[in-house]
């Protein structure tokens, strides 16, 4: 399911934002306060996140160049909504690095055509086929091969590679990684995860060396001269 964090202080406008998107079956989480919602980025990415301006300890245009100095969230898609309207305060948005700019007051129709659009320009961009170190994987027809030999992966086991290799060097926690490769945000099921991250490296014989433990947070894929991490 598609997650949304919604950063806004306003409680009449973050009900009716999360009501419209959670009606087009969005998994939508809300934060009144920057310093919350930046501290959650740190535990799970969203696929979007619809951002204010004029938050209550921070304004949204320094959380927009924070989040685009940090390599793992800089990718991260951001509509700015705010009541400041005029060409330089959109421009300025847009400059920092949001994708689209949405003034108040909106309209439902608007709000969730704007965020359809911009998950469709982000989410087609992910690779059919993709190549880490010795593995190759085809998404496309659904094979992965180690030095050109052919591995025989589950559908989960490749679903949980294909979400490694898209997102590599940057540390997966399990947590994401269940609602991405198992579509649930159940909290606390780290067992499911961690025994289809041993059945892979298994699988993937010396190349899975390079799927690393990350301590209390989950896993990451290392290209082959990265720095070592914990194992």
């Amino acid at each position: 399911m598609t997650l949304i964090y919604i950063v806004e202080d306003d409680d009449s406008i973050s009900e009716i934002e999360m009501i419209a998107l959670k009606n087009c079956n969005y998994d939508v989480k809300r934060f009144d306060r920057s310093s919350v919602f930046l501290k959650k980025l740190e535990e799970t990415l969203p696929d979007l996140v619809l951002l204010d301006i004029m938050l209550p300890d921070e304004n949204g245009y320094e959380v927009v160049k924070k989040i685009r100095k940090n390599p793992v969230w800089r990718k991260l898609p951001i509509i700015m909504v705010s009541a400041k309207s005029t060409e330089i305060d959109m421009v300025r948005g847009l400059d920092e690095g949001a994708d689209d700019y949405i003034k108040k007051p909106f309209s439902i129709m608007e709000l969730i055509s704007r965020v359809k659009a911009l998950l469709r320009r982000t989410q087609d961009k992910d690779p059919v086929l993709l190549k880490v170190n010795d593995i190759t994987l085809d998404y496309t027809r659904h094979l992965v091969y180690v030095k050109d030999e052919p591995v025989e992966l589950t559908y989960k086991e490749f679903e949980l590679l294909r979400y490694l290799m898209i997102n590599v060097e940057v540390v997966l926690s399990r947590d994401a990684i269940m609602r991405v490769v198992w579509d649930t945000d159940f909290e606390g099921e780290s067992r499911t995860v961690d025994m289809h991250i041993k059945t892979l490296r298994q699988k993937l014989k010396e190349s899975g060396k390079n799927i690393k433990t990350i301590r209390n947070v989950g896993y990451v894929l290392q290209r082959v001269n990265s720095n070592e991490t914990e194992n």
